[in-house]
């Protein structure tokens, strides 16, 4: 059975939550100040089957102020619903969860008009041409456009049939990956104990499985395993689950941590990316102060530009950059992020993770940047990890430092290793060394 994760995007009071309750039935708005105010301040969750399709929702705040929560719940997505009102148009929040979604290389979604019901036809005539005009030559420019409203029930049924052809287009998650979930609600539960729910982004979450939260170190045992509401014997790769969890008290476990399998992924506090500037922001000046957001995680960090004589990053420029963090995240190579400024909180860009844990210094240097171009530039996983074993020198570099730093699971790494020994260019023994040394 087919699994899809979808998220909203869109300015405050565009409809979000009522257009996932008219979906689902299901009211993502569980905060009793929610109700009373009538504005979306956490993440709220919900599901529905449409045929063989199951859907999860990611309800996200719509709120210039919680553009964080809003960041916590759109990174492990399958396909974004942006929802922009009939009587009002794009509006800013619009424009600065569009932009969130396109640095984040969300790969699909769907243009959602709400609210047809309270605008003439020259109006959405108006909202329309407005929308074409803020995806134009992005992931949603051929997006399907859908006009609903959540009172009357209007384009419901469309909008359920595109999203099933979106989830039918989705590239599958890696299930034989090693286990990794974020975590974006911590709970008690009465009779239960401690509970997180997240998306898991890779392997397979199994009751009785011992796993990791990291930062932190914290081994956990999983009581229980829940997918759409349900017990499961099992959560995969692109299912929202929530995870019963012995071992771990509430207080212990938070939104911006993630569970982990053993032995896999660790924490950093600096790493080296590629990074893409918004042309609506100011320029990116080196030694800059920034939120960093990956997954449900926010760390504050510095940027270095690298290079020795490379200044302030344009608007609409990319760099390759080191951002060294004042926290342990947990980051591995191909993770995408977003930077906002330290203050005020608005979005600068995003980028992708090249290498989690440099142990090149001088990144200010043209040595340094070149360095970091020669890997930029191997984007198959292999040539990766034979360029980080080459750079590891006679020391050499031992495989779990190779399954952290490239995100490869270990059973893939062995496969991969097996390649390059047979090849010449490795020496396998107790550590991973260059032939050439």
């Amino acid at each position: 059975m087919p699994h899809l994760v979808v998220g909203t995007a869109g300015h405050i009071d565009h409809g979000k939550s009522a257009l996932v309750r008219a979906l689902t039935g299901i009211d993502p708005d569980r905060l009793k100040e929610e109700k009373a105010r009538g504005i979306t301040i956490e993440l709220g969750f919900a599901h529905t089957a449409v045929g063989d399709t199951r859907i999860a929702f990611v309800d996200v705040p719509g709120h210039e102020r919680f553009v964080r929560t809003m960041l916590a719940g759109v990174g492990g997505i399958d396909c974004v619903l942006l929802i922009v009102a009939a009587d009002e148009s794009v509006m800013p929040q619009t424009r600065e969860h569009f932009d969130i979604c396109s640095l984040l290389r969300i790969p699909r979604g769907i243009i959602v008009i709400t609210k047809a019901d309270l605008a003439d036809s020259d109006m959405r005539a108006l909202v329309r041409q407005d929308v074409a005009s803020l995806v134009k030559g992005s992931f949603l420019e051929a997006a399907p456009v859908i006009e609903v409203s959540s009172t009357t029930g209007q384009g419901l049924d469309r909008l359920r049939d595109a999203i099933v052809e979106q989830g039918s287009r989705v590239r599958q998650r890696p299930v034989d990956g090693a286990a990794r979930l974020p975590i974006d609600r911590a709970f008690s539960m009465k009779g239960f104990g401690t509970v997180v729910t997240g998306t898991l982004v890779a392997g397979r979450i199994a009751v009785d499985d011992e796993l990791v939260v990291q930062p932190g170190g914290r081994i956990v045992k999983v009581r229980g395993v829940q997918v759409h509401g349900k017990p499961s014997p099992e959560a995969v790769a692109g299912q929202r689950t929530a995870i019963n969890l012995g071992g771990v008290d509430v207080t212990d476990v938070s939104r911006g941590e993630t569970i982990l399998a053993p032995g896999t992924l660790s924490v950093t506090r600096r790493v080296d990316a590629e990074i893409d500037v918004l042309r609506a922001s100011k320029p990116l000046k080196h030694g800059a102060r920034v939120r960093l957001h990956n997954g449900t995680s926010e760390v504050l960090g510095r940027v270095s530009i690298a290079g020795a004589s490379i200044g302030d990053v344009a608007p609409g420029a990319s760099a390759l950059v080191r951002v060294r963090l004042e926290s342990p995240a947990v980051l591995t190579r191909g993770d995408r992020f977003i930077l906002r400024a330290y203050s005020p909180p608005i979005t600068i860009g995003g980028g992708i993770v090249l290498d989690p844990a440099p142990t090149r210094a001088g990144i200010r240097s043209d040595a340094g940047r070149a360095s970091l171009e020669a890997l930029r530039m191997r984007a198959d996983s292999g040539a990766a990890i034979q360029w980080v074993i080459d750079h590891a020198g006679i020391a050499g570099i031992t495989t779990a430092s190779v399954v952290s730093r490239m995100g490869v699971p270990p059973s893939h790494l062995d496969a991969m290793l097996k390649q390059l020994e047979a090849s010449g260019t490795v020496v396998v023994n107790d550590r991973l060394v260059a032939a050439r040394h």
